[in-house]
């Protein structure tokens, strides 16, 4: 424990650090603290809580009457070491008292105002640790520690326990995992161990195997595969080998036969589908000849 002196002030992160701090702070709990230190020591406490507390003695006087003898000598001076020295023996009091070193505060949160909210916590043990120890006030502060409740066994006893197994280590009481394979791994149809009918024969297929009962897919084809127009096992009608179906094409309705591509001459006459024409040839002078069509292109 720490008892020297620390002085200036605090800057950056040390007041940051200060300032949360302070704010758990719990002036409820501070209230209740002073009626219980007033109740245990018969002293009245002024309005400044933490400094009638900072010189030790009046922490001196309550660790006595919890426990006397705690603290032999009580330094009323009003010189920073001697108030230093009666807050580290009340420290080193409650110690002995039971209180765990987490519990504890260092001279300085008090004296030189660092931390008050661990001092606040520090008595707020001692008020705990009190009522474990029996001491009853008229007010209610603090937690009841537990006792310790220490149970021996004898030898024979330890020796038996080594032969029980622990749930740690599996049961067979509780739902269970057996029988429950892996994935990717076969089912057996039939086990011995499940008391089941034995399968008739080897050549009974069950329905995990496949069916032919119900709906299938079977005569269906995969996208893109040649579909048969005729096949045997559809027992279907086979006409001749000379019909074709409409699905490879028909001349019995309108096509695009004859029609021309886009870019190419139009014939406005052709032989196939017009006849020779009838009216009176006038030779022009151009002495052509005529050949029986004239050709035109757009």
């Amino acid at each position: 424990m720490s008892t020297h002196f620390r002085s200036g002030p605090a800057f950056g992160l040390s007041a940051e650090v200060k300032s949360k701090l302070a704010g758990k702070y719990d002036s409820q709990k501070e209230e209740e603290l002073r009626l219980w230190i007033q109740d245990v020591t018969g002293k009245r406490i002024g309005d400044g809580f933490m400094e009638s507390l900072k010189d030790g003695v009046l922490l001196c006087e309550l660790i006595n009457v919890l426990q006397p003898g705690s603290v032999r000598k009580i330094n009323n001076s009003t010189q920073n070491w001697h108030q230093l020295e009666n807050i580290g023996n009340f420290v080193r009091a409650i110690t002995e008292y039971g209180l765990k070193p987490h519990d504890l505060f260092e001279a300085n949160d008090l004296f030189e105002n660092v931390n008050h909210t661990q001092v606040q916590s520090t008595l707020i043990a001692l008020a705990g640790m009190a009522k474990s120890k029996g001491f009853h006030s008229k007010y209610d502060l603090g937690v009841k520690y537990a006792e310790k409740q220490q149970r021996r066994f004898a030898p024979e006893k330890l020796r038996e326990g080594r032969n029980i197994i622990g749930l740690q280590m599996g049961t067979n009481k509780l739902a269970s995992q057996k029988g429950m394979t892996s994935y990717g791994t076969r089912r057996h149809l039939y086990d011995s161990k499940m008391a089941m009918d034995n399968p008739l024969d080897q050549s009974t297929i069950s329905l995990q195997m496949g069916t032919n009962k119900g709906a299938s897919q079977a005569g269906m084809t995969a996208p893109g595969t040649r579909r048969h127009i005729f096949d045997k096992k559809l027992e279907l009608e086979n006409c001749d080998t000379t019909t074709i179906s409409l699905q490879m094409g028909t001349n019995k309705v309108a096509s695009q036969q004859g029609m021309t591509t886009y870019g190419l001459p139009r014939q406005v006459f052709d032989n196939k589908y017009c006849t020779n024409p009838t009216e009176a040839y006038f030779n022009n002078g151009s002495e052509a000849e005529f050949d029986g069509y004239n050709q035109y292109s757009d």
